[in-house]
């Protein structure tokens, strides 16, 4: 196992949010800021990096490539620890660049050329758009034609990156007696993480329709069975990318009650999904995985 590379700032913080609980009906109710990890607006794509970049250091990469959807907070991320550690970067987004009249029209999830796009722009990352063809395959391509490259999978997720969280894990068991963490779950690694150092019956996750098979990709990851997962697929709504209505309900009630700011893809869905669960637990963490730039990105009304 690499050594995580000295990037961001840890252990991050573990907030109580007691207003929030009240309204949620929780005893006890605290964040765990991931949002404020520092490196290139944080967020736990960023934990992840600091495993996942330093195995391509050591593998002597010179550019890293991934994948991910317009307003992907793992292509922020990786842009900017690529510009942070001097390494080029390209990211292959889903579909077509906005405004791209070849792009098909689609009112249900306008995409915006600012958020986290704006960002991946800043940092310098060269962007490719993979049109109507899988992501993953013209990531492929763009590594295999590029010398020194190093491929880093959908969401940072892999069985190296798992490492970030089992770390996090132990980070909250240093700060807090609870009942369960709360989690949005995209491609995995970071349910998979707290699972493995926390236990199943420990972790609550919401998917978010990243993965076509949330339960299998977070098992994809572990070395051992954990038994039973908890993945609640109910905040989905018409899909990825679109914000339901009890999802900005959540968005509004966290902002109203702590000042805190979720994004309308992760952390909003599994603030709605806290919301609709009155068994999460009395005493209950609640993982920002970061994403405020998405906020600015999303064409839809909050």
């Amino acid at each position: 196992m690499v050594e995580p590379l000295d990037l961001g700032v840890f252990p991050t913080p573990l907030e109580d949010a007691p207003r929030l609980a009240a309204a949620l009906g929780l005893d006890r109710l605290w964040i765990k800021r991931d949002d404020l990890i520092g490196l290139g607006g944080g967020g736990n794509k960023a934990r992840k990096l600091r495993y996942t970049c330093a195995e391509a250091l050591a593998a002597g990469a010179e550019l890293l490539v991934t994948t991910g959807a317009p307003q992907s907070n793992h292509a922020r991320a990786t842009a900017a620890t690529a510009a942070r550690l001097g390494l080029a970067c390209v990211l292959v987004l889903t579909g077509h660049a906005p405004q791209d009249p070849a792009a098909p029209q689609s009112p249900a999830a306008p995409q915006s050329p600012a958020g986290n796009l704006l960002l991946d722009r800043l940092a310098g990352a060269e962007i490719v758009w993979a049109g109507e063809r899988p992501a993953d395959e013209v990531a492929a391509e763009e590594a295999a034609r590029h010398a020194g490259s190093f491929l880093i999978p959908f969401g940072g997720s892999s069985p190296t990156s798992v490492a970030a969280y089992a770390e996090c894990a132990r980070e909250l068991e240093a700060q807090a007696q609870f009942d369960r963490v709360v989690v949005a779950v995209g491609s995995g690694a970071t349910m998979a993480g707290l699972v493995a150092e926390l236990g199943a019956a420990r972790v609550l996750g919401f998917d978010t329709g990243a993965s076509p098979d949330p339960e299998a990709a977070v098992r994809a990851l572990l070395t051992s069975n954990p038994g039973e997962l908890a993945i609640d697929q109910g905040q989905i709504g018409a899909g990825y990318d679109t914000v339901t209505e009890p999802v900005r309900a959540a968005l509004r009630l966290a902002a109203r009650t702590e000042g805190l700011f979720l994004d309308p893809i992760y952390t909003g869905r599994a603030m709605a999904g806290l919301a609709a669960t009155p068994g999460a637990g009395r005493r209950v963490v609640f993982l920002h995985s970061g994403g405020l730039p998405g906020l600015f990105g999303v064409d839809q009304p909050l």
